[in-house]
């Protein structure tokens, strides 16, 4: 068997491994998947009309600003993910099935591609939850074209993916489980301080550059080009390049720890 076919081999035993914990211990899955909807909820019901006066809703038709949160609320589902899967490679580093790997005759790279497999495929399987409870809340994409969204489909992963390889790199750099759930807190908040809720132009001349300045706001006005057809401009070229940084970031720093030489 050639080294792709072990490599292949072991990194499917990996994910299937990783997607049984999962399924063994929905609470993290769901606490996780739950936070977005509830914002969503929140945003939609108790703020819709009262938001919907500052993006054209003229604050008697939330439909506009439904339109204007779910690519926010979708961004925000996949910044949330991956604080599972800090917690779940620290579970691995901290009580020792690691150094167990270590010395089986298994391919080194298929635990991490395990983790951020499986952790991509969740991500994803929770952005379909949160898109049905969007759909059924009132927002359509009438006129994006299937090229618009299998576009949409693959920023997404890639956003994924970035954000999944960073969430290993903290899981791993943890000396606990607790100290990764801390750790991986900012990419569950980050997107509270983005274009998720209101426009960059709206909020304060101090705090515009917070958001203006950071990954998830061009994948938000990207992700809302697409699905509603608003203006892409630059922002398309800044995702990619914030998720080529990140995930190359998050790879060196993941891998440079797993191959450290245990003490």
């Amino acid at each position: 068997m050639s080294a792709l076919s072990l490599a292949v081999r072991d990194s499917s035993t990996m994910l299937r491994r990783n997607l049984l914990h999962a399924r063994r211990y929905p609470s993290l899955t769901l606490n996780i998947l739950l936070t977005p909807i509830v914002l969503l909820l929140l945003f939609v019901y108790v703020f819709g009309d009262v938001m919907s006066v500052g993006i054209g809703g003229g604050g008697a038709d939330r439909s506009d600003y439904i339109a204007y949160l779910v690519p926010g609320t979708l961004l925000m589902t996949l910044g949330a993910t991956p604080a599972g899967t800090a917690v779940a490679v620290s579970m691995d580093m901290t009580e020792g099935i690691i150094d167990r790997f270590r010395t089986m005759a298994i391919h080194r790279g298929s635990v991490l591609i395990g983790h951020v497999v499986g952790s991509v495929l969740q991500a994803i399987a929770s952005v379909v939850v949160v898109g049905a409870v969007a759909v059924a809340i009132g927002f359509r994409s009438t006129d994006a074209t299937v090229l618009e969204w299998l576009a949409a489909f693959g920023l997404m992963t890639l956003v994924a993916l970035a954000f999944t390889w960073i969430a290993v790199g903290m899981g791993m750099a943890s000396p606990s489980v607790e100290a990764a759930s801390n750790n991986a807190l900012p990419l569950m908040l980050l997107p509270l301080v983005s274009s998720a809720f209101v426009p960059v132009e709206a909020m304060p001349g101090w705090f515009r550059p917070v958001a203006e300045y950071q990954p998830f706001t061009p994948a938000i006005e990207t992700l809302r080009g697409l699905l509603l057809g608003t203006e892409i401009g630059a922002n398309g070229w800044a995702t990619v390049a914030w998720c080529l940084g990140l995930t190359g970031l998050g790879y060196r720093w993941s891998t440079s720890l797993f191959n450290r030489d245990p003490k």
